[in-house]
């Protein structure tokens, strides 16, 4: 039972409603992270609209991915749980990749390079090594997709964190963090 008590969306604050009118209209529901971050309107309105702009800029796979490695390495397994949902339904990555990119790597060279560059963003807090940056504009990352990655990245550690401190109920097929990727 989650911590910290996710209210029915009738219950939610009147200013998140139409916040969760566009989640729903999206994702076909409203998951309990919505529900719970919807507790505060200006942190749903926030969270909401970073997630939307990040969308218009890197591919649904990439942020899939990034999502994944971050969730594992936080291990947050309501987001695990949803970016494996999400990634295998969605973003139409397979199982197999899945395993790869929860430890922060790809099958794709390119992707492995954009994993292995938020893995470092992640487990440095933002000090990466002059050759980390190198080696992710090497792989075919412009200067604003770097950024775009780090702000995944920071993106992805607010929810972790969110859902860790709440230990949200889980409404996606349950993946434990726990478990071998």
């Amino acid at each position: 039972m989650s911590r910290i008590a996710i209210p029915a969306r009738e219950d939610a604050p009147a200013t998140s409603q139409s916040l969760f009118d566009a989640v729903e209209k999206q994702l076909g529901v409203v998951p309990n992270l919505f529900r719970l971050v919807g507790l505060s309107p200006a942190a749903l309105e926030g969270y909401i609209g970073l997630n939307g702009a990040l969308g218009r800029t890197l591919d649904a796979k990439t942020r899939e991915r990034i999502s994944l490695a971050v969730a594992q390495a936080n291990g947050c397994d309501y987001c695990l749980s949803a970016h494996t949902y999400l990634g295998l339904n969605l973003a139409k990555i397979d199982d197999t990749e899945i395993a790869l990119n929860r430890n922060g790597h790809s099958g794709d060279a390119k992707a492995d390079a954009a994993l292995v560059f938020a893995r470092k963003v992640l487990d440095t807090r933002g000090r990466v090594s002059d050759a980390d940056l190198a080696a992710v504009r090497l792989a075919g990352f412009s200067d604003a997709q770097v950024i775009e990655i780090v702000v995944s990245v920071a993106l992805n550690v607010l929810t972790n964190y969110v859902n860790n401190v709440a230990e949200t109920d889980i409404d996606f097929p349950v993946v434990r963090a726990a478990q071998a990727a």
